[in-house]
């Protein structure tokens, strides 16, 4: 069950810091956090891409197996216990949907694989 591994209902977003389009999308993740309750997991570095309490090492990649990830970034969105939705890699439009924030990432790429 997703709770066991600590996720509650909203968004959440995997991550390395290995990863170009991660490293693009690092003010993304900011105001998500900010703005939308985002937890990040990283999978490769406990500090990408803040020290924050909204950054939760998968170092183990528990999380990511867990769900079936194979691309980062994913973002994944759970409500009453169940995912609901999920976007790989950067897509404006998919990341807006899944979080309810309508003014992400203006000034980057509509899309950017991850």
């Amino acid at each position: 069950m997703i709770t066991d591994l600590g996720i509650h209902d909203g968004i959440i977003a995997v991550v390395k810091k290995d990863c170009p389009t991660c490293q693009l999308l690092v003010p993304i993740f900011t105001q998500l956090a900010n703005e939308a309750g985002l937890t990040v997991y990283t999978q490769d570095d406990p500090t990408f891409p803040n020290q924050a309490e909204w950054v939760v090492n998968d170092s183990d990649l528990s999380l990511s197996w867990h769900l079936g990830l194979h691309v980062v970034p994913t973002l994944v969105r759970f409500e009453n216990g169940a995912e609901v939705g999920r976007a790989t890699g950067w897509d404006r439009q998919a990341w807006q949907e899944l979080s309810g924030q309508n003014n992400l990432g203006q000034s980057l790429p509509a899309f950017k694989p991850g």
